[in-house]
């Protein structure tokens, strides 16, 4: 333990309090994870004393106040009493004489319901948090789970960090909050959907969600895609939800970027509004997935960048998945098209990856257009042109530029065996 947070549990102790560590700081260190947050609790004492300890600490809050010193957050144990419909109508409770055990309680999930004593190490776990780490569930701590609807898309993020599954009465209890999701910021919701696109698996939070029938309240596009079937050869995961889930681990697998994971997982989104009369086929998908791509990352508030660049993949996947199948000058089309969109060769790249070797044995050099891509516009570029025919920009100069780079396509192919056209 860092010696100043020791000399301030010292303090703390000579005035008749404790100071605890507590959340996912317990969680994470029991689980012998990286701690990246530490929250401290503070129990047997008054804020006002607390101020007179730490001077230097600086108050922030206006329900409660939590303390900011050394760099981390100090609060007074309390506790929480709902008074209205949302995220943030609580009353609350603080003073010298409330226990940790009933800080503990008003939290959300056992794992997260641990305190350890700073001076003594002793683990405080009224709720058999630890016996859930061991067997890797998340669990309601209380009814007062209910008093919060932001704590069901926690949850399904939390289980996408832990790979961790949901105890079946959460789940229920996360479905009981339905109505209230509503209430929540979409900014709010935004938040979480991110920092779980950003995990390994991000498809757990989908799953849960899922298996709470919450999924359709903020994830409507997602939700239509459950059912709707795809032909079983070239899709034997299943529907279109099944095959999306692939898809965004598969990007989570490729790449960081968190951009082109929301590319991956909304590319097929267009199928979720095929007429059930076409299934197993969804004719015309790409095309009409742009306009459902916008409504859904506009609703969720993405960021702007990550919008243009899921209707850009929604609208070209197919074609990069059948590249190698196209004239040359489609392909040179596509590549130009492509290049100067806010998703780029690379990103699209990595959809189409994913798209395709989330379920099949693909040869992945058959789906490889970046790479030709590349080569061809860095090659055929516009320096190139007015070197050799001598012409400044202007029409007949991107004729020139377009043709050119049809030209090194089909030698490009020739030279590597490709199929002739």
């Amino acid at each position: 333990m860092d010696n100043k947070i020791l000399e301030i549990a010292r303090k703390i102790k000579n005035e008749k309090g404790t100071l605890y560590l507590v959340g996912g700081a317990v969680r994470d260190k029991l689980l012998d994870r990286e701690i990246k947050d530490e929250d401290y609790c503070v129990v047997g004492i008054s804020p006002q004393k607390f101020k007179e300890l730490f001077p230097e600490s600086f108050a922030r809050g206006k329900s409660f106040e939590v303390f900011d010193l050394n760099g981390k957050e100090f609060a007074m144990a309390r506790t929480e009493k709902k008074i209205g419909i949302g995220h943030k109508e609580f009353e609350i409770t603080t003073n010298k004489d409330i226990t940790i055990e009933q800080d503990l309680a008003r939290r959300d999930i056992t794992i997260n319901s641990i305190a350890e004593d700073v001076l003594t190490e002793e683990i405080i776990d009224p709720f058999n948090g630890r016996e859930d780490l061991k067997n890797r569930i998340i669990r309601a701590t209380t009814e007062h789970f209910l008093e919060d609807p932001l704590r069901v898309y926690r949850v399904a993020r939390l289980a996408c960090v832990l790979d961790f599954k949901v105890e079946d009465n959460t789940l229920k209890m996360m479905n009981s909050l339905k109505n209230e999701l509503n209430s929540l910021s979409n900014e709010r919701v935004f938040n979480e959907f991110s920092r779980a696109l950003a995990q390994n698996k991000p498809s757990i939070f989908f799953e849960v969600l899922k298996k709470a029938d919450v999924l359709d309240v903020h994830f409507k596009e997602i939700y239509d895609l459950i059912g709707a079937l795809q032909p079983l050869q070239y899709h034997p995961e299943g529907d279109s939800f099944n095959h999306t889930m692939l898809v965004v681990d598969k990007a989570a697998e490729l790449t960081d970027n968190l951009e082109y994971r929301f590319c991956a997982l909304v590319h097929d989104l267009g199928k979720g509004i095929t007429p059930k009369e076409e299934y197993p086929h969804h004719y015309g998908h790409d095309i009409n997935g742009v306009e459902v791509v916008k409504k859904f990352g506009n609703r969720i508030k993405a960021p702007t960048r990550w919008i243009e660049s899921g209707k850009v993949a929604c609208r070209e996947h197919m074609r990069g998945g059948i590249f190698y199948k196209m004239r040359s000058s489609k392909k040179v089309e596509f590549i130009e098209r492509v290049a100067k969109s806010s998703i780029g060769l690379d990103g699209l790249q990595i959809v189409v990856y994913s798209d395709k070797l989330s379920s099949r044995n693909v040869d992945s050099g058959s789906i490889d257009f970046e790479t030709v891509g590349k080569e061809c516009l860095n090659t055929i570029n516009g320096k190139y042109v007015k070197q050799k025919y001598d012409i400044e920009d202007g029409i007949a100069f991107r004729d020139k530029l377009h043709q050119e780079r049809i030209e090194w396509i089909k030698k490009y192919e020739k030279k590597k065996n490709y199929v002739k056209e």
